[in-house]
């Protein structure tokens, strides 16, 4: 961990008892820091306590719906009163649906946005309602590749992904203009490995799967990590596939909504049938009381990278750039004699 990180005494983490969110936490947890978990489901927001706890850190677990600002705005109240002035704010919750867009009934999408986006602006809201008073702080927003590139069967996700971008881009701007020190950066992760698979609201005929390649989702905590200590960035990118996809969305739409056309269906589906009792969370949290815990990882584990060279290199650019540097220095050097 890095200097800034030592610097932080109190975090938020949303979406903290799942996937990213709960790896996040794994990273983020070391003695000395406090770490507020918010989430709907009650078994993953006790478990991912304990993961803090046994890291030597201290966790304050809160069931929140982060569609609900009155409830994000109390938890955010009671983190000050409790453990301190927040230093660092991660967004992460969000549901959503796949089907076809004409399959999703209209109350299912705006409770997607609601979720998806606008949790993401309520919990900056809040982090920034206490931040800027002190003029100190890190929000990190955790986007994703399809909030450059939309992708079918997941209109409703990728629609809140370009949201959020939209919206931190705008705040940065004013920020900037206020010459606030409060920071804000976003970090964008290609497709991963967590239980978002198994417990999605799904109207496919067979079982959801990451678009390959897949990543575990400690790749994308580090990253997130790297950028609470790092925010002067705008944005990192994890993973060759997200940049890949951004670069491809800016030089050749046209040429990826044919091949995402033809391709996008099937890339998303396993050859299994969905399970008739599949669980989904978008309207009550599937780990509720007495529940399973369903962790960090999903089902994709043996298909699964666990490390990520473009994500190490994104998160070290200076180190790059003097290798680079070296290298074509040694080049020119050896050409010389």
């Amino acid at each position: 961990m890095g200097r800034g990180l030592r610097e932080i005494q109190v975090a938020v983490v949303t979406g903290a008892s799942g996937g990213v969110g709960r790896a996040t936490v794994r990273q983020l947890a070391r003695p000395g820091i406090a770490i507020a978990l918010l989430a709907r489901g009650r078994t993953g927001l006790d478990a991912a306590a304990e993961d803090v706890r046994s890291a030597g850190g201290h966790a304050m677990p809160i069931e929140v719906d982060m569609a609900d600002f009155d409830q994000v705005a109390a938890a955010g109240q009671r983190v000050e009163d409790e453990l301190g002035p927040i230093d660092l704010w991660i967004n992460v919750a969000f549901s959503s649906i796949f089907a076809p867009f004409m399959r999703i009934r209209p109350e299912e999408f705006r409770r997607t946005a609601e979720v998806s986006y606008l949790g993401y602006v309520y919990g900056t809201r809040v982090a920034l309602d206490h931040m800027t008073r002190r003029d100190r702080g890190t929000i990190v927003q955790v986007g994703s590749a399809l909030a450059y590139r939309g992708i079918p069967l997941q209109s409703a996700y990728c629609g809140a992904k370009h949201a959020i971008v939209g919206f931190t881009e705008s705040l940065r701007c004013e920020l900037l203009h206020d010459k606030s020190n409060v920071k804000v950066t976003m970090v964008h992760l290609p497709a991963m490995n967590t239980p978002q698979f198994s417990w999605l609201l799904s109207r496919l005929p067979r079982h959801a799967q990451p678009v390959p390649p897949i990543y575990e989702p400690e790749v994308a905590a580090r990253s997130i990590v790297a950028a609470a200590a790092r925010p002067g960035r705008r944005a990192y990118w994890v993973g060759t596939p997200t940049a890949l996809t951004i670069v491809g969305n800016r030089l050749v739409p046209g040429l990826l909504d044919r091949y995402l056309g033809r391709t996008g269906y099937r890339s998303q589906q396993t050859d299994q049938p969905v399970d008739p009792d599949q669980p989904a969370n978008l309207w009550q949290p599937v780990d509720g009381p007495g529940g399973h815990d369903h962790g960090a990882h999903g089902a994709f584990t043996d298909r699964s990278l666990r490390h990520s060279p473009q994500a190490w290199l994104s998160r070290h650019r200076m180190v790059s750039v003097a290798g680079v540097a070296g290298l074509l220095f040694g080049v020119l050097a050896w050409r010389r004699h």
